[in-house]
C-alpha cells in the first residue's frame, strides 16, 4: 500500500488527479478518481482516512489460488474510493454515494450478515474484526463510490472486504496477534488474512468464522493490496509469496469487456464456484488417504516427487468417491497441472523475453483449457475471448471465478479506443439481450491499494 501523503481537499480536484498520477494511475483514470472522490466528499463529509481500493485482473490462474498454485495479476484501475471516519459509539454506517444506499449495524461477535446483498461484505468484516480482536467496539461512517463493475469478475466484493476492514482497524487502532506481528504491515500477511475473512477459514491464532460463503483463496486480496504498477505480479498461495513481477511492455494496456452476466457468488453461481474448490480438496484428500502423507493441497501433493502426478491420475482412476465422478476429478486435476504447472512459468517467462506472440498462444491455451475442463465458462465469455483475438488483440481471456464476469484483453494503447469500441459491436450484435449489462474500458496496470490521507 502506498501513501501518497496529500495533504489537500479531497474536492480538489486537479491536486487530487496530480496525486493520483503520482501513485502510478494514467491520466484519465486518475481523472476518475478525483471526480469520485469529490462526490464521496460531498455534502461536506471528511474522515481520518481515505484509500483507493482497486479492484484485479487476473491474467493467468483460474481457480488455482486455494489450491497453493501461482497466478499472474495486475490491479485495475477501476475501484472504490472511500473515506471513514472513527465514531464514539459502535455503529458501522457503509454509504454507497453512488447510489445513495446505506447500511448500518452495530459492531460485535454476534452480528448475522445478511446474505444475498451487499452488505454481507462489510457485515462479515466487522464480526470478523469483533471475533478475532475482542478490544474492536468502535464504529465508524465509510462513504465510498466505485467504478468498478458489481459481480463482473473483477473482485469488487473483495475490495469492499478490504477496504471496509482497512477504515475499521484505523479506527480501532488494532495490534497484531503475537503468532504474527507483521500483520499490517507486510501486506502479504494481510492479504492471507483477509483471504480467510471472506472464506471463513482460521488464520493461525485468528480463529475462523462463517465468511461470506465461498470457498476461494487470497489472489484477489494480494493483487489489491500487494500488485505493483505497470506491471504484472506473479504470487503462489498458501501461504502467499511473491515470485517476481514483469513490467508490462510500453505501449500496452487491458482491454475489459464485462459480458453483462452476473458472476455473483451467491445462490446457483456459488456453488458452481464452490464445486471447483471442492474438487480440489477432494484430489488432495485422496493422496492423504492412500499414501498416509500430509500434503495440505493440490500443488503440495504435485511437489512433493518427481511422479506424484502419475501416482494421483491412478489413485483417482481407481477412485471410489461418493461426491465426485472419476471424470470429473481427473478433469480438474488435468486443468490444475495445465494451468499452474505448464502455462503460467511460460506464460511468465514469454512475457519477460517479450515475446508477444507466444504469449499470446499460451494465453489462448489457457481459456480452450478452462472451457474444456474447469467448466467456468459461457457462451458469453468464449466468444468474447475469440473475438477479441479476431480483432487482433494480442492475447485475451476470461478471468476470476467464470460463470459469468468478464474478458481481458492486451492491446496496443494506439488504437485501443477503435479496438474496443469494434469488440463491443460484435459483442452485442451477437449477445443483443446483454447489450445494455455489458461494458466495455480500458485499464491499465495499475497500483496496489493507495492511501490518500
Amino acid at each position: 500500500m502506498l501513501n501518497l501523503e496529500y495533504t489537500g481537499s479531497l474536492s480538489d480536484h486537479d491536486a487530487l488527479r496530480e496525486a493520483f498520477v503520482a501513485g502510478g494511475l494514467r491520466t484519465e483514470a486518475a481523472a476518475r478518481k478525483a471526480r469520485l472522490f469529490a462526490k464521496v466528499a460531498g455534502d461536506g463529509f471528511s474522515g481520518d482516512c481515505a484509500f483507493f481500493v482497486p479492484g484485479r485482473i487476473e491474467v493467468l490462474g483460474k481457480h488455482t489460488d486455494y489450491a497453493g498454485g501461482c497466478s499472474m495479476v495486475a490491479a485495475a484501475e477501476q475501484g472504490f474510493c472511500l473515506v471513514a471516519r472513527p465514531r464514539e459509539d459502535g455503529r458501522v454506517e457503509v454509504i454507497d454515494a453512488g447510489r445513495g444506499e446505506s447500511i448500518d449495524f452495530e459492531i460485535g461477535p454476534t452480528l448475522v450478515p445478511r446474505g444475498g446483498h451487499w452488505s454481507n461484505y462489510p457485515m462479515t468484516v466487522a464480526r470478523r474484526i469483533a471475533r478475532n480482536f475482542p478490544e474492536a467496539r468502535r464504529g465508524a461512517t465509510i462513504r465510498f463510490a466505485s467504478d468498478l463493475p458489481a459481480a463482473a469478475g473483477m473482485s469488487s466484493s473483495t475490495a469492499m472486504i478490504v477496504g471496509v476492514f482497512l477504515a475499521l482497524a484505523e479506527a480501532n487502532q488494532l495490534a497484531p496477534p503475537a503468532d504474527c506481528p507483521t500483520l499490517f504491515t507486510d501486506f502479504t500477511k494481510l492479504a492471507g488474512y483477509l483471504g480467510t475473512v471472506e472464506n471463513g477459514q482460521s488464520f493461525g491464532s485468528l480463529v475462523g468464522d462463517v465468511g461470506v460463503g465461498t470457498f476461494g483463496g487470497s489472489e484477489d486480496h494480494t493483487a489489491i493490496l500487494c500488485c505493483r504498477a505497470n506491471h504484472i505480479s506473479r504470487y503462489a498461495y498458501c501461504p502467499v509469496q511473491f515470485e517476481g513481477a514483469t513490467a508490462l511492455p510500453e505501449g500496452l494496456l487491458f482491454a475489459i469487456a464485462t459480458s453483462g452476466v452476473a458472476a455473483e457468488k451467491t445462490a446457483a453461481a456459488r456453488e458452481q464456484y464452490n464445486r471447483a474448490s471442492r474438487l480440489a480438496s477432494a484430489l488432495a484428500r485422496l493422496w492423504q488417504a492412500e499414501t498416509g502423507r500430509d500434503e495440505p493441497h493440490l500443488a503440495a501433493v504435485l511437489a512433493s516427487s518427481p511422479d506424484a502426478g502419475r501416482r494421483l491420475q491412478r489413485l483417482v482412476a481407481e477412485a471410489d468417491d461418493v461426491e465426485f465422478s472419476a471424470s470429473a476429478l481427473t478433469a480438474r486435476l488435468e486443468h490444475f497441472v495445465v494451468e499452474n504447472e505448464e502455462l503460467i512459468p511460460a506464460c511468465d517467462a514469454a512475457l519477460r523475453q517479450g515475446d508477444l506472440h507466444r504469449f499470446g498462444q499460451l494465453v489462448d491455451r489457457s481459456q480452450q483449457a478452462a472451457e474444456r475442463l474447469l467448466g467456468n465458462q459461457i457462451p458469453e465469455t468464449s466468444f468474447l475471448a475469440a473475438s477479441a483475438r479476431e480483432h487482433h488483440a494480442l492475447a485475451a481471456s476470461a478471468f476470476g471465478a467464470g460463470f459469468g464476469g468478464s474478458v481481458w484483453a492486451l492491446v496496443e494503447t494506439a488504437g485501443a479506443d477503435t479496438l474496443l469500441d469494434r469488440w463491443a459491436d460484435a459483442y452485442r450484435r451477437q449477445f443483443p439481450q446483454h447489450a445494455s449489462a455489458s461494458s466495455f474500458f480500458l485499464s491499465g496496470a495499475g497500483p496496489a491499494v493507495l492511501r490518500v490521507c
